[in-house]
């Protein structure tokens, strides 16, 4: 990463460039699946030590992706807040079928 980020939205076409390969968004899709599905399990159960098991399921599946498909460095090391708000909306986008236009904005071809 060459540059500092100003805004979110500055941020946000670089970080689907760093997710291009659909198998690296599909392990992002897993882990932040089971990060959504141990949050509201726990809530819901009260076993809140479920909730420690976030940060493994959450970054465990998107690091092996950056580190055995994308082969390059987690946005996370240098945009914490913002990669993991760019996470959701990623994750968010697919669910709801909307992430296409939004990989195609970027300049990433599917």
């Amino acid at each position: 990463m060459s540059r500092a980020f100003q805004s979110f939205q500055e941020f946000w076409p670089f970080y689907l460039r760093e997710h291009s390969k659909p198998k690296t968004r599909l392990l992002h899709y897993i882990g932040t699946s089971i990060v959504v599905a141990l949050a509201v399990l726990a809530l819901l159960s009260g076993r809140l030590l479920l909730l420690l098991a976030i940060p493994l399921a959450g970054y465990g599946f998107a690091w092996f992706a950056h580190f055995r498909v994308e082969r390059n460095r987690p946005a996370t090391f240098t945009y914490p807040l913002w990669s993991l708000a760019a996470d959701f909306r990623m994750w968010w986008l697919w669910l709801t079928g909307q992430l296409a236009g939004e990989l195609s904005k970027a300049g990433i071809e599917q």
